[in-house]
């Protein structure tokens, strides 16, 4: 069964915190990334998550947006819980980064 609650770290070097999931099958949590196109202060930034009730298998499907504390722009990610046989759990998320543009002639260059 994997658990999304607790801590998570990427390979690039970002921690991600999740609360407890509860009855509705939503938590919230915190996120900080090591990696940010700013030359602003990386804050660690607020997230909520929504999980796909667990099939028998126990490799649960989730989403989860990131409010950006630093920059103007949100990230929604998502992604399924794998577990191996050892019991190691790894996320394997996709993700896309909105940003604010100044008008509607510059959407082209506000999704990544």
């Amino acid at each position: 069964q994997c658990d999304l609650q607790g801590l998570w770290r990427n390979e690039l070097g970002s921690n991600m915190t999740l609360s407890a999931l509860d009855a509705s099958g939503t938590f919230s949590g915190s996120y900080h990334t090591a990696v940010a196109a700013t030359n602003k202060q990386i804050l660690v930034s607020p997230l909520q998550v929504a999980q796909q009730h667990s099939s028998d298998k126990g490799q649960p499907t989730f989403g989860f947006t990131v409010q950006w504390q630093f920059a103007d722009s949100m990230t929604a990610f998502v992604g399924q819980c794998f577990v191996d046989r050892r019991g190691k759990e790894t996320l394997e998320t996709t993700w896309l980064l909105r940003e604010e543009v100044p008008s509607r002639r510059d959407v082209w260059k506000a999704t990544r």
